[in-house]
């Protein structure tokens, strides 16, 4: 047995696994190097974009991170395979870590992407009052994962940003102007005409009533104790209660001070021998 042959083709063996194995190891380090610079380049461009630039400044934060993250992880995992980690190792590793954090977050997901709808679409902002099923209240703050809503007597309510997406919500401070009803009740046998000029006078006279569109009145129910008539004006929407309890209250007033009976709730009683 020739022992400097055997040792010879040992020294061979090993040094060209060495530099098989460093030419790979400085390829890797390459692709680290000259990816991180790419990504630091790509992340740059899509936060200066102007598309990017409209998105809520929360969103775009963690945006970024996102992209920052999957693009440096692509790095790493195309280095890795440089060297010769298999490619389906990792998908086997990203498919679990997924499937695992999917059933884990379920609901943290479906918030998370409520969120991002809410935040990109803005169907509603901070200051709004919004309602939702059965909470109602002023939007104090828009995170990623809930809303927060401050009721007209001061209770916080805290909404899963998925139950928002994906329910309905009324926005009642999208719009500038509001229309306004009323229903002022009288008597049978009271003038109609004269009860529908009054109140016309009333919506006409008030401050805060648009011209435009403009007060209307009409009878509007005939009642088992009393003639309904409906008042609706235009308001703006910061002016909506004020105008609201001022004609209530001036209703009222009016009425008793023309003469016109405000009914009560009454019934017949017919008795037969």
């Amino acid at each position: 047995m020739d022992w400097n042959q055997i040792s010879q083709n040992v020294m061979n063996f090993l040094f060209e696994l060495a530099t098989s194995v460093g030419l790979k190891l400085l390829y890797a380090i390459l692709v680290i190097i000259v990816g991180s610079r790419i990504v630091r380049f790509l992340v740059k461009r899509i936060i200066n974009s102007k598309l990017f630039k409209k998105i809520d400044d929360s969103v775009a934060h963690f945006l970024t991170n996102c992209i920052n993250f999957l693009l440096r992880v692509t790095i790493f995992i195309a280095a890795a395979m440089i060297i010769g980690v298999p490619a389906s190792s990792f998908v086997a590793i990203l498919t679990s870590a997924g499937v695992a954090i999917g059933l884990a977050l379920q609901g943290s997901l479906s918030n998370f992407a409520g969120g991002i709808m809410i935040l990109i679409f803005k169907p509603f902002k901070t200051g709004d009052y919004i309602e939702c099923g059965d909470a109602a209240g002023t939007v104090e703050d828009i995170t990623i994962f809930y809303t927060t809503l401050v009721t007209p007597d001061n209770k916080v309510i805290h909404l899963p940003n998925g139950t928002l997406s994906n329910s309905e919500v009324i926005n009642y401070s999208e719009k500038s102007t509001r229309r306004l009803s009323i229903t002022v009740s009288c008597a049978y046998g009271s003038d109609q005409e004269k009860v529908k000029a009054l109140m016309l006078e009333m919506a006409r006279s008030h401050e805060l009533v648009l011209t435009d569109p403009a007060p209307f009145v009409a009878l509007d129910n005939c009642a088992d104790s009393s003639l309904d008539f409906i008042v609706r004006v235009w308001c703006k929407t910061s002016d909506y209660w004020t105008v609201y309890y001022d004609l209530t209250a001036q209703s009222a007033t009016i009425l008793e001070a023309n003469g016109i009976e405000i009914p009560y709730p009454q019934m017949d009683v017919h008795i037969k021998n």
